[in-house]
């Protein structure tokens, strides 16, 4: 008696398990961008629900690139569409039944299946063409020197395991199918569900007993959900944890205008006191017992919630990258790389933070120099592009220039011709070299 409800135990043990391990993974994440700093993103709550629905819901900004956006959509669609089915699977699993929704569902439960049969179909074909996009084809930008190693084999591993959990999808209904119609003394394989692609695997089936039939059944069945209960523990590990944090990035995105610059607090004041006609230039200002902030950033922690959260969603598609004149020009920038060793920084942060019981302890490294070089952050002429470009509003470039006013503010590290602009400008009122009351003579010689 016991072991007739061995397989409900063994599955409720591995759903908790991973529901378990998922929620760790998830407030590990949530740990590490909480270690930057807090920014006010909770204005304008209607827009922001909005843009959320366009951009992460509706998918809007992957439609720029037509062949690339119709696949994603597919997958998306299919993946959203197809996990309504889990709901069923995991009732099926903790109670031994088998398609419980069918007599409760009636008719729909037929649409319901050869849809998800449908889909997972599309699916199947989608990620074959993405595969060959770029292994086959192999499109440049899935082949910059920052997808090499661990990027490329988990941009792969993704698309195998999306082949694999779809075949055997369809082999489970293919083998649930032609019991029902081959083996009407099998009870508990009711008629129920609808087959538009499976029934054509019926084939493969044909002579075989209805214990081995069963046994096939069984095993992509079981093989199909756990292989759903890794890849939901897998995200943590993948470029893939946009499926979850696509939605909240895109609710905090940065909705001001592309080229606006936020400005330091204390160098405004200081701009405006020095501004100010009435101020009295010999007022010392108040000292402060708070250490004082540092100007830009250097490391992770320096960054704001919204900029590491950027990180953990970026998806690697390289459109930034692209799109970067900088990186056409053939300069070191890649905005993908600026994302990508943040996250590997912010990993690496949060995993001493672990270790060491809540405390940092030093490890000599930074985000600037050991992981992204000056050179790199440069050679951005701040165009916009690659903001522009993404297609869940991950903005590279406020990570780029929150690093450059460090180097700038703090370690007075501008190169030549940008000191040069600056103290000019400083002295002169512009960025040439020359006073104000030879500006013109310029025009004597015309």
């Amino acid at each position: 008696m016991i072991f007739e409800f061995l397989p409900n135990v063994v599955f409720v043990l591995l759903l908790l398990t991973s529901a378990v391990i998922f929620t760790k993974n998830i407030l590990k994440i949530k740990n590490n961008i909480t270690l930057g700093k807090v920014i006010d993103r909770n204005n304008k709550k209607a827009e922001r629900w909005k843009n959320m629905a366009r951009i992460a819901l509706g998918q809007s900004k992957m439609a720029k690139r037509p062949i690339a956006g119709l696949l994603h959509v597919v997958v998306y669609v299919g993946f959203l569409v197809i996990n309504i089915e889990l709901l069923e699977i995991i009732v099926d699993g903790i109670f031994g039944t088998h398609r419980i929704f069918a007599p409760f569902l009636g008719g729909f439960y037929d649409v319901l299946i050869a849809t998800f049969e449908v889909f997972a179909f599309l699916v199947l074909i989608a990620v074959v063409v993405f595969w060959m996009r770029r292994n086959v084809i192999r499109l440049n930008r899935f082949w910059k020197k920052e997808m090499k190693g661990w990027p490329k084999l988990d941009a792969d591993l993704i698309l195998y395991f999306e082949i694999v959990l779809m075949s055997l999808f369809l082999m489970m209904n293919g083998a649930d199918y032609y019991i029902q119609t081959n083996f009407p003394e099998a009870i508990h394989y009711q008629q129920a569900g609808s087959f538009p692609i499976s029934q054509y695997l019926s084939s493969l089936f044909s002579g075989m007993s209805l214990d081995s039939i069963v046994l096939v059944e069984r095993t992509a069945w079981w093989m199909h959900i756990v292989g759903i209960f890794i890849f939901l523990n897998y995200l943590y590990y993948s470029k893939h944890l946009h499926i979850l944090l696509a939605f909240p990035n895109t609710y905090f995105a940065n909705l001001n205008a592309k080229g606006g610059f936020a400005n330091n607090p204390s160098i405004t004041a200081e701009v405006k006191l020095m501004l100010d006609p009435d101020a009295d230039p010999y007022t010392v200002p108040e000292e402060s017992s708070d250490e004082p902030d540092k100007f830009g950033a250097s490391d992770v922690m320096d960054l704001n919630r919204v900029q590491l959260l950027n990180a953990y969603t970026c998806t690697e598609c390289g459109r930034c990258t692209s799109e970067c004149p900088a990186n056409q020009t053939g300069k070191m920038l890649s905005p993908r790389k600026i994302m990508m060793d943040t996250r590997d920084r912010l990993t690496e942060v949060g995993d001493n933070i672990q270790k060491n019981k809540g405390v940092f302890v030093p490890d000599g490294k930074e985000l600037l120099n050991d992981y992204i070089s000056p050179e790199e952050l440069w050679a951005c002429t701040s165009c916009n592009a690659c903001v522009e470009s993404c297609p869940i509003d991950i903005d590279p470039l406020s990570i780029i220039m929150s690093m450059r006013q460090y180097l700038v503010m703090e370690e007075s590290a501008a190169p030549t011709d940008l000191n040069n602009m600056m103290g000019n400008i400083e002295n002169n009122g512009a960025p040439w070299p020359f006073n104000q009351q030879d500006r013109n003579n310029w025009v004597q010689d015309l």
